[in-house]
């Protein structure tokens, strides 16, 4: 599992709790709002039928009969009212009266429980006091939601004295419904709101992702071989995990880097080296002069085989280390490609090649000296294995975004069991006409000089003739 999905995932578990307890907690407060809403409107209406009942007193006995009739014809009147989406047709009020004793005197319900003694309601009990009485009764046991609110009022005599209370009492059916439709209106806004925090969360597990998977990117570049630099990181933790990355690969490809090129040094040197000292131990022995001066030959060609190997070698080295482009210009490739083909006109008079080249307008930005040395190396290496009076194939291609300088030679051609290879340091074949080898770095400079531009380079067998192929892909601007 990615870090962005984790991240995802966490980010999600977190809202959708925090949005469920959130729900929950304000429905539940919207219900006691309701509640204490419908509490406030039936201290209201306790007081009023207060007031009408004290209007029946007569001593301390309480005449209910008005009251009763009264009830009666309300609760048959039939009505249709619509209060938002919620619908009433009949009246849900209850209320009954207690004498000062707490003995119902009077119910609202069909006289249900007329003549019980309610004393001990804290309605009842606690307004007979003279203190603030209101209760809330379960319908069914363990289900708050079924919660009937009774608040009570007292009855006074004409000398202020308490003969009575009348309580009013009221189902919580609709304050449920209430409820019920206002959490189903948030519900209602509730998905696309986690929907839209979704995205939000999935977009900022990219954000801050994103980093690490440019450092990644990076490292898989540098291990496939492919130039990359350290990106550009916003997240000052991932930055400094970069440049610790950046500053390990560097120490560590430092000592490769220098094992390597000792080992292929010494491997290289060690033909040359043997060569000069038995040409020199020769010479401290008497010979003719002509067997003095092919010895003397010998040492020079030797040792100027030595000079190319070390200079390719520092050149090469140089370039394998930068980590990118330094004096960049715009390099027009049709004039650079003609001049290194001017450049080349001795080598190619001197073996008689003839040269085709076919160009087209391109321009790439870049390190104008490194791609004339690419250019250069590849055409002097098609030269050199080119028979004697043939002809170069140059053409400079433009394929969308893309340069393609392509050069064919008529030459023998790159062995099967060498394709694989004509790229690494030090791997040479040798000459057709004559058997020599070169240093076997010239490949891997126009390698390291095509990546460094963005480009590829590759060396294959002509399909269409005898021959080889050299390709070097740029990108154009």
């Amino acid at each position: 599992m990615t870090i962005r999905t984790r991240l995802f995932l966490l980010y999600a578990l977190v809202i959708t709790s925090s949005c469920i307890g959130l729900l929950w907690w304000i429905t539940g407060a919207i219900r006691i709002r309701y509640l204490e809403s419908m509490e406030e409107s039936l201290i209201d209406t306790s007081v009023i039928l207060a007031s009408l009942l004290e209007k029946q007193v007569t001593g301390d006995r309480i005449d209910p009969a008005s009251f009763r009739d009264a009830f009666a014809t309300a609760y048959a009147r039939r009505f249709d009212a619509r209060v938002y989406s919620i619908r009433k047709t009949a009246i849900d009020l209850r209320v009954y009266v207690t004498d000062r004793a707490g003995v119902v005197i009077y119910d609202s319900d069909g006289g249900r429980d007329e003549g019980r003694d309610y004393a001990r309601w804290n309605d009842v009990m606690r307004t007979l006091r003279g203190e603030y009485g209101a209760r809330a009764s379960l319908v069914k046991p363990h289900d708050r939601s079924s919660a009937i609110i009774h608040v009570a009022a007292p009855i006074r005599a004409p000398d202020g004295a308490i003969v009575g209370v009348v309580t009013v009492g009221k189902p919580p059916t609709y304050v449920n419904q209430f409820v019920r439709a206002a959490r189903q209106r948030m519900l209602f806004w509730a998905v696309p709101f986690v929907v839209l925090l979704g995205l939000i969360g999935w977009f900022g597990a990219a954000w801050i992702t994103r980093p690490l998977e440019k450092l990644t990117a990076h490292a898989r570049a540098l291990r496939d071989g492919r130039t990359s630099t350290l990106p550009r990181l916003a997240s000052p933790e991932v930055h400094a995990l970069g440049t610790a990355l950046e500053e390990m690969r560097d120490a560590l490809e430092g000592k490769n880097y220098v094992e390597n090129y000792v080992q292929s040094l010494a491997h290289q040197l060690k033909a040359p080296l043997s060569g000069v000292r038995g040409a020199a131990e020769l010479l401290q022995e008497d010979m003719p002069a002509a067997d003095r001066a092919r010895f003397l030959a010998n040492i020079r060609a030797e040792a100027g085989r030595i000079q190319r190997i070390v200079d390719r070698m520092l050149q090469l080295a140089a370039l394998e280390k930068r980590k990118g482009l330094e004096d960049v210009e715009r390099v027009d490739l049709a004039a650079l490609l003609a001049a290194t083909v001017d450049e080349l006109r001795p080598l190619l008079e001197q073996r008689r090649l003839t040269v085709q080249l076919a160009s087209v307008p391109a321009a790439v930005e870049g390190e104008r000296f490194l791609l004339g040395q690419a250019l250069l190396n590849l055409l002097h290496n098609a030269a050199e294995f080119s028979p004697p009076g043939s002809t170069l194939g140059v053409a400079l291609a433009v394929a969308g975004d893309r340069a393609r300088i392509e050069i064919l030679d008529r030459g023998p051609g790159v062995p099967d069991y060498a394709l694989p290879r004509v790229f690494e340091r030090f791997y040479s074949l040798p000459r057709p006409d004559t058997g020599a080898k070169g240093t076997g770095l010239g490949l891997s400079l126009v390698r390291e000089i095509a990546q460094l531009h963005g480009g590829t380079t590759t060396l294959d067998n002509r399909p269409d003739a005898p021959g080889a192929r050299a390709v070097l892909d740029l990108p154009v601007v």
